[in-house]
């Protein structure tokens, strides 16, 4: 299993037991669709390893108690502590209307119901505040808010992404 065919879960936060036992923070809104699982990959050494769950279950909120099978000592779980934790694709539940996952969008045209074509949306990045769309015209990035006033439609058949961006926000990417 590679990486870009699964979604990132959460994380081996810590060590609950001198069993072997860990705690997983999960990285959702809805941790109870994960707690019975049969298996998750985790990330050694870039590469996803499959581990399979003996017992698993939610601890306090965030945070899934898991057993592996094979990992019975502390040493066993100080190995693969911060590591990070995914599940296939497929395993997602599926979205519809304009709700969407960052992933699901990539190579999606973008268009604006003013401008038209503004390009290819190449990723969301979601590592400030307010995430942005980012999308390439030629060779000229533009941003633009994820703001839901500006999404018009999410086109999963003609894989376009329709925004309704106000005047000057991508006219001031494309006038350079």
């Amino acid at each position: 299993m590679h990486k870009k065919e699964c979604f990132y879960l959460g994380k081996i936060a810590r060590k609950f037991s001198f069993k072997g036992e860990v705690l997983v923070f999960l990285d959702t809104d809805e941790p109870e669709m994960y707690q019975n699982l049969e298996s998750v990959f985790v990330e050694l050494n870039k590469t996803l390893v499959p581990f399979f769950i003996e017992k698993s279950a939610l601890h306090k909120d965030k945070f899934l108690r898991v057993r592996f099978e094979d990992v019975d000592t502390e040493a066993d779980a100080d190995a693969i502590m911060n590591c990070e934790v995914y599940l296939p694709l497929s395993m997602l539940p599926k979205l519809e209307g304009n709700k969407f996952y960052y992933h699901e969008i990539i190579d999606f045209d973008v268009e604006d119901l003013r401008l038209g074509n503004i390009g290819k949306m190449i990723r969301v990045n979601d590592s400030n505040a307010q995430p942005l769309f980012e999308i390439l015209k030629d060779e000229v990035e533009i941003l633009v808010p994820m703001i839901d006033a500006f999404i018009v439609k999410i086109d999963r058949a003609n894989k376009k992404v329709i925004l309704d961006t106000p005047v000057g926000l991508v006219d001031l990417y494309l006038d350079q």
